[in-house]
């Protein structure tokens, strides 16, 4: 029997990004299909199988489906068939399941998404860090000391 691992989503209004929480995750398989369909099976560090299927809310562009692994989680970014903001992830009207969580950190409301998050592959610039443990050097935002920036 597989399990689910955690799943957090955020979406811009050209992209859902998913993230997968399963640390060392050995023999990943992402299949994104063009109605929606999105699924993912992976084996986790003692052998145990995790998998899970989503009918995603609207129609994706198959080949315009990433992934990246890193050493926590495994990033997903999935671009949408058409431009525009999603009521919801998934096109069941019901409770999502417990494992899938918005991502607060990533989240962007329509009216707060700039320029500047948008590109033709803006991956790196909404979507950056590798895992929980990235430093300054690999894309977190620097954030000067503020006695210093008063000039105190």
């Amino acid at each position: 029997m597989s399990r689910q691992p955690e799943v957090l989503w955020a979406q811009r209004s050209d992209r859902v990004y998913l993230t997968i929480s399963l640390p060392d995750a050995k023999d990943v398989s992402v299949k994104c299909e063009q109605q929606g369909s999105f699924s993912f099976s992976a084996v986790g560090v003692q052998g145990e199988s995790f998998s899970f299927s989503l009918q995603l809310y609207g129609a994706i562009v198959a080949e315009g489906c990433k992934t990246k692994m890193g050493l926590r989680n495994i990033f997903c970014t999935i671009q949408k068939e058409q431009k525009g903001w999603w009521k919801r992830l998934l096109k069941s009207e019901e409770k999502p399941a417990p494992y899938l969580k918005v991502d607060w950190n990533k989240w962007c409301d329509e009216d707060e998404e700039s320029p500047s998050d948008l590109g033709s592959d803006g991956d790196d610039a909404t979507y950056g860090g590798e895992d929980d443990e990235s430093s300054d050097e690999e894309g977190m935002l620097y954030l000067p000391d503020l006695e210093k920036a008063r000039g105190n």
